[in-house]
């Protein structure tokens, strides 16, 4: 005999709500049409420095610098190697010495470069003195070093700091002589590579090239104006019939020439999604608008780091200058403003921006703002610094301030491109089809031409050395 059995009520009850009433919303979005966006980029920045550098055209490829012929009078920048505690200066770095700049001879560098001796100083010791017999060049291996003279009422004034690869002296190899200007003291522990005079002068009597070659880069027996060019012999505030001196601007021989530079990819796109998934985005643009933003990216990085034309690179040595105490402080930045006339922009890190503004909170200052295309950007005496993630941050967590004046009616910075190239999709930027291979691949070369140029050296000025670690 069997028994029938029934579910209890209330169970039948939960299956029954269990019974889906519904479209689940997995199911509708096979249906549905989504609100995309466009494929998203986290690696576009800013980029200020392409945005304000005013842009020339140059049809030939090629943009000339002309100026006036000027002699060097200042001192350079050189590289070291070192080994255990003892530091050597690499005989090739000795060409950027102003006076041997473009000397070739490695036979007659090496000979210089065994004759520097290593010097240690400790903080606050004493150089060279203001006055005495300047009989020595000195190159800086490590360490910052302040040029000390007198202030207006015989109080101590610092003219200047020097640090890594800096130098002093390089009068001397013209013959010069004379005495120190200034006193030079060790701001912190300081190796220096000196170089006496009756060394250089026993190893250019050695080299006639040598000899030759400074003499037709120093300033010795010529007129020259505070900007070491060559001077124009003026009259002024004369009477009668007085003869009036003759003269003229001379130029340089050899200008300096800056060839476009390029950055290029290959965008390279399947035939089938071309064909098939173009809606509602055309497939191909997009890929294309990513790569051009890389490319500006790119771009940006080579006018601020490539050492042909780069603006970190191409700074003269005489216009880069040393933080006061390792932090970019109101002082250090007054400092670089007074160097040239008309600073327009200063560009610098985030992260030295927010170091300033650190150091302008400690002493109670308020950083100020200014209007650039309706952003509310930092400035400094009415100055914008404008964000560029592009200038490095060392491993030893510092960067540089960059200011710069610019425009070519201005003498200033200027940026160079090519337009109205074939295929051009941007100024200076073209899109060109390179064919389908064999595997249905589409192929796009996608070019940007490209430099930018310092018409004079005080065009632009360097903060070096500028601390952005956080301070306890």
């Amino acid at each position: 005999m069997s028994v029938e059995t029934s579910a209890p009520a209330d169970a039948i009850a939960a299956q029954v709500e269990r019974v889906q009433q519904s479209l689940s919303t997995a199911a509708a979005k096979n249906l549905a049409t989504t609100t995309k966006s466009e494929p998203q980029m986290q690696g576009i920045s800013s980029r200020w420095l392409l945005r304000k550098l005013p842009w020339v055209h140059v049809p030939g490829g090629t943009y000339r610098v002309n100026r006036r012929l000027s002699y060097t009078v200042g001192d350079g920048r050189v590289t070291f190697i070192k080994n255990g505690s003892k530091v050597q200066v690499i005989p090739a770095e000795l060409a950027e010495l102003p006076l041997l700049r473009g000397f070739d001879d490695s036979t007659a560098l090496g000979a210089l470069a065994e004759k520097f001796v290593q010097k240690e100083y400790e903080p606050g010791q004493i150089i060279v003195n203001a006055g005495k017999k300047a009989d020595q060049i000195f190159l800086i291996a490590h360490g910052k070093v302040e040029k000390v003279g007198a202030g207006k009422y015989g109080d101590e004034t610092i003219l200047g700091r020097l640090g890594d690869g800096d130098s002093f002296g390089g009068h001397v190899l013209a013959g010069a002589g004379g005495k120190w200007e200034f006193t030079a003291r060790a701001a912190t522990g300081v190796t220096i590579l000196a170089l006496p005079q009756a060394a250089y002068k026993a190893v250019a009597g050695q080299y006639e090239k040598l000899r030759e070659h400074v003499r037709a880069l120093s300033s010795n027996g010529y007129k020259v104006n505070k900007s070491g060019e060559a001077a124009i012999d003026l009259s002024a505030g004369h009477v009668g019939e007085a003869t009036l001196p003759g003269a003229f601007a001379d130029y340089e021989l050899k200008p300096r020439e800056y060839e476009l530079s390029v950055a290029q990819t290959v965008l390279k796109v399947h035939s089938r999604v071309a064909d098939l998934y173009n809606q509602p985005m055309n497939q191909t643009q997009q890929q294309l608008r990513l790569t051009i933003q890389e490319l500006r990216e790119r771009q940006e990085h080579e006018l601020v780091n490539n050492r042909e034309f780069g603006l970190l690179h191409n700074a003269e040595f005489d216009q880069r200058i040393q933080t006061h105490s390792g932090p970019p402080t109101p002082d250090d930045l007054d400092d670089l403003l007074s160097m040239r006339r008309g600073t327009r922009y200063m560009f610098a890190h985030p992260r030295a921006i927010a170091a300033f503004g650190k150091e302008c909170n400690k002493r109670g200052l308020s950083l100020g703002s200014v209007d650039v295309d309706g952003h509310q950007i930092p400035a400094w005496r009415g100055v914008p610094i404008l964000p560029c993630g592009k200038i490095p941050v060392t491993k030893h967590q510092s960067s540089s301030i960059i200011a710069m004046r610019i425009g070519e009616d201005n003498e200033g910075v200027i940026g160079l491109y090519q337009t109205g190239i074939p295929d051009e999709v941007e100024p200076g930027l073209n899109v060109r089809f390179m064919g389908i291979d064999e595997k249905a691949i589409i192929s796009y070369l996608v070019s940007t031409y490209y430099s930018a140029a310092i018409l004079v050296p005080d065009a632009i000025g360097i903060l070096e050395n500028v601390e952005v670690r956080p301070r306890a």
